[in-house]
């Protein structure tokens, strides 16, 4: 090895030491940020119960608790919150809120999730859009669409087509992202990290309703109308007093 490979192995040493270094004294100072949902604590545990509304428009509700492959996977630190909502006419959504702790990696894709449970995405029919939320402003909720297809049994033994509409996106404190790639939501938690020493806490909601292939227009109005009323109930940010532009910096 000539002079100048050594010149540059000590230096990429060197630099390897230093970011191995600030990364440890990050670790090591590291707070972590409030979440942009509401939270009360758990009993005889550090997690948190994302505290999602009992009561939406003409809709009733129940808790619904967490798979255990769900629990098992994700990191122990992970909070969540999962209701089943029915309105008077016996249509159904859910609703699911996944809140990370020190852990980043309970923020996940939920692509994943989906495709295990056997649906098949249709990524022609899935998109980022937007559902306008009126309070504590008004103003216009990036979330990402997905569409799906699976074949189910029906009570009478009949094999049918069922699609599935899935929107989700995600929430710290005075930040909001329906950026597909997440990339939007790294860049915001390293610039903070660096510059304040605080991990940003996401949360990664989600809603889902099932439909008969050709109403998925249809069901997904109607899942906004419930958005519209329910996200206020339980999504701090953004909080009385800030604008929609504050929320995505």
């Amino acid at each position: 090895m000539n002079k100048r490979n050594w010149v540059y192995l000590v230096l990429a040493l060197a630099l390897m030491g230093g970011t191995a270094g600030t990364l440890m004294r990050l670790k090591a100072n590291q707070q972590l940020g409030r979440p942009g949902v509401a939270t009360r604590p758990l009993p005889d545990s550090r997690n948190l119960e994302v505290v999602l509304p009992e009561f939406v428009l003409d809709y009733t509700s129940e808790p619904m608790a967490i798979d255990r492959i769900v629990t098992e996977t994700l990191p122990p630190d992970t909070s969540y919150g999962q209701r089943r909502y029915v309105a008077a006419d016996g249509w159904w959504l859910q609703a699911n809120v996944v809140l990370m702790g020190a852990d980043r990696t309970s923020i996940h894709k939920p692509q994943y999730c989906l495709e295990g449970a056997g649906w098949k995405i249709d990524h022609a029919a899935s998109s980022e859009t937007k559902v306008p939320i009126p309070r504590p402003l008004p103003y216009d909720l990036q979330v990402i669409k997905l569409v799906a297809t699976r074949q189910v049994q029906n009570p009478a033994g009949e094999v049918m087509t069922v699609r599935g509409l899935y929107v989700y996106w995600f929430v710290a404190d005075g930040l909001l992202s329906g950026d597909k790639s997440g990339g939007e939501r790294m860049w915001w938690m390293a610039r903070d990290l660096l510059r304040t020493g605080v991990l940003q806490r996401w949360a990664y909601v989600s809603c889902f309703a099932v439909c008969a292939p050709g109403k998925e227009d249809a069901t997904f109005e109607r899942m906004k109308k419930f958005m519209a009323s329910a996200v206020p109930l339980f999504q701090l940010t953004p909080g009385a007093g800030e604008t929609a532009a504050a929320a995505r910096p």
